[in-house]
């Protein structure tokens, strides 16, 4: 049987993916069969999350028992074949070929020609020097703002490090300071354009959803705050920016484009760029918007390596990381540079990268897959500088609730130790930790109050309110379906929410929580927006949003909304960005290929004040030993730039 029938037997394909397929078969018939499932492959691998499909390990997509070709074959034939170019390929005939193999992995052309714009886009970004005056001018403020700069504070590295390169990367888990680090190197930047005697840099915020956007403009608000108590100029303070955007509104969307207002050709208008959440930024969306960075303009980027990857294709962050490395020390000419104001600091070694005075909690070189970059290695390019020197990493000091004992569990998942895991899970282990049999049933703890919050949604003072109380709790789940899945959860809170005991409950009522899961540019909602339903003043029954910038709330027509489902229940994916007061996990019985330590980490880590994990044992083990890693070539790219 061919290699293309038997993954149509097995199901392991989308009809999107037999298409492909089956067009390249009508053009030229004589295309070898493993040529076109290698196409069909590559279209899957798009819909998992990857940036191509890695002939060498097709069990990473299929996880059935097939007759997989022989890898150095198979990439032989893909080489040969009309529809494959390879970078040798000249540009005339490359153009007309719809994949592209290129080292090792096969690509969709507009998948590989993200990556190779985007590389291009990052290098072009860190490649211009930082104007400005010298640091003399700053350095009394320097102090003010980190004290602890000489004693090897990361915050404090990281702000000094951003008066040098144009390209910053800030990683580091909840609560470790990434957005107090953020307000105070604002405010550097601020006083160094005083300095000079220009005006304040245009600063923008940025984030994936509204909601992170949100969170991040609060958290910006509240470290300003904090700031003007410690006696710093209020000129430099007032001068912040006091909100954020989502990336697709500070792009500029165009109504039934996938296309930006702001591009290479019209870039936007700013001085510095923050994106927070950078490991929810999916590649087309990471590609368009490096490309309207506009040039000399700086770009920092914000993300935890240890969370999910983006739900559509790419692991942007981790791929950047793979090619800056592990984020604990300098380059030697910026350690000189910043001597004044940091002290004696780490200096990475010249040869590969790494620092020349190491600790056992910085990683040596990893595999070459991109989501064990996170954790320092320097994976394909360690041969080239890469991005080296461009990243901080900010180690854990953990906001939570006084209440809430996180760190150590987070930790414990985050390094995959599934004996350690299930012992802080046990009763009594951590404050506000709870685990539960992977068949407790969270809407039947009275304890909890699931129901009755959810119900309270609906009387809330106005949809502001409501909206605000319904981050309070949220049911996180790995799965969309099943009776642990999102939808079978939402399934049964909408039924008793209703009342109805037979039939199916109304399509909408006061109290729904409604998710967005397409963007929809004509409204100004995208992907991950939550919302609630709300009669007006005159009884109209309304979906309400939160407005950009969190004051206040915005109306729409139930039936004129973009595609969504009921939000009372999420999976992590969908919840990433966000936090709740208490968070309920719950783990399909059964281990599934969705479950990763990534995601164990992400979902625990949304709660503030209270956890509850549901899952078996032999479940969480499972997911811990593996890792949500993505195949792509865009951290090989970033660090052989240098080479």
């Amino acid at each position: 049987m061919s290699l293309l029938r038997e993954l149509n037997r097995l199901k392991a394909l989308r009809p999107l993916d037999d298409a492909l397929a089956h067009s390249l078969r009508r053009l030229d018939p004589d295309t070898h069969d493993d040529v076109l499932a290698a196409a069909a492959l590559a279209s899957l691998a798009v819909a998992q999350g990857h940036a191509g499909f890695d002939p060498a390990n097709p069990r990473r997509l299929v996880g059935a028992d097939v007759a997989w070709p022989q890898a150095d074959a198979w990439i032989a034939q893909l080489a040969a074949s009309r529809f494959v170019a390879t970078p040798d390929t000249p540009e005339t005939q490359a153009a007309s070929a719809p994949l592209v193999l290129e080292h090792g992995l096969l690509y969709l052309r507009r998948y590989r020609e993200y990556e190779r714009r985007l590389a291009l886009q990052l290098r072009r970004i860190a490649s211009h020097p930082m104007a400005g005056t010298g640091l003399d001018a700053i350095a009394s403020l320097f102090a003010q703002l980190f004290p602890d700069a000489r004693s090897g504070d990361a915050q404090a590295r990281a702000a000094a490090l951003a008066l040098r390169r144009a390209l910053l990367l800030v990683t580091g888990g909840p609560g470790t300071g990434k957005t107090t680090t953020i307000a105070r190197l604002l405010v550097l930047r601020i006083a160094q354009a005083r300095a000079d005697g220009a005006a304040p840099p245009r600063i923008a915020l940025a984030a994936p959803t509204g909601r992170a956007a949100d969170r991040m403009a609060e958290s910006l608000r509240q470290a300003a705050q904090g700031l003007r108590a410690l006696g710093i100029d209020d000129g430099l303070l007032d001068a912040l920016p006091t909100g954020a955007s989502t990336l697709h509104r500070l792009l500029g969307v165009i109504p039934e484009s996938p296309d930006f207002r702001h591009h290479a050709g019209h870039p936007l208008p700013l001085d510095l760029l923050v994106v927070d959440e950078a490991s929810m930024v999916d590649l087309p969306l990471m590609c368009k918007l490096a490309e309207a960075v506009p040039d000399g303009a700086q770009l920092i980027l914000l993300g935890d390596p240890d969370q999910l990857p983006s739900v559509e294709a790419g692991d942007v962050l981790a791929a950047i990381l793979e090619a800056a490395g592990a984020g604990e020390a300098l380059r030697p000419d910026d350690a000189d540079a910043l001597q004044s104001l940091l002290g004696p600091a780490p200096v990475l070694a010249d040869d590969a990268g790494m620092p020349a005075s190491t600790d056992d909690h910085i990683a040596a070189p990893a595999p070459s897959l991109a989501r064990e970059a996170r954790r320092g290695g320097l994976g394909w390019g360690a041969a080239g500088e890469g991005l080296h020197g461009h990243r901080v990493h900010l180690r854990r000091g953990w906001r939570q609730h006084d209440s809430l004992q996180l760190a150590p569990l987070a930790e414990a998942v985050r390094a995959g130790d599934a004996a350690r895991t299930l012992d802080l899970l046990r009763p009594g282990q951590l404050a506000n930790v709870h685990r539960h049999d992977a068949d407790a049933d969270p809407l039947q703890d009275p304890a909890l109050g699931l129901l009755a919050h959810f119900r309270a949604l609906a009387t809330a003072a106005d949809p502001a309110d409501a909206l605000r109380q319904a981050q309070r709790l949220r049911l996180l789940t790995a799965l969309r379906e099943g009776p642990h899945g999102a939808r079978g959860l939402n399934a049964r809170i909408e039924a008793a929410l209703s009342g109805r005991r037979i039939g199916s409950p109304p399509a909408w009522y006061p109290g729904r929580l409604l998710l967005v899961t397409e963007n929809s540019y004509r409204h100004g909602l995208f992907n991950g927006d939550v919302g609630i339903c709300l009669p007006d003043a005159e009884g109209a029954l309304l979906a309400w949003f939160a407005e950009p910038g969190g004051h206040g709330a915005r109306a729409f027509h139930p039936a004129a909304l973009p595609a969504h489902d009921s939000a009372f229940a999420m999976t992590v994916h969908k919840a990433q960005g966000s936090e709740f007061d208490t968070v309920w996990l719950q783990l399909p019985r059964q281990d599934a290929r969705v479950l990763s330590r990534e995601l164990l980490y992400t979902g625990i880590t949304r709660a503030r004040a209270a956890l509850h994990v549901a899952g078996g044992a032999e479940v969480i083990a499972a997911a811990l030993a593996r890792h949500a890693s993505r195949v792509s070539g865009l951290g090989w790219r970033l660090s052989a730039a240098a080479g």
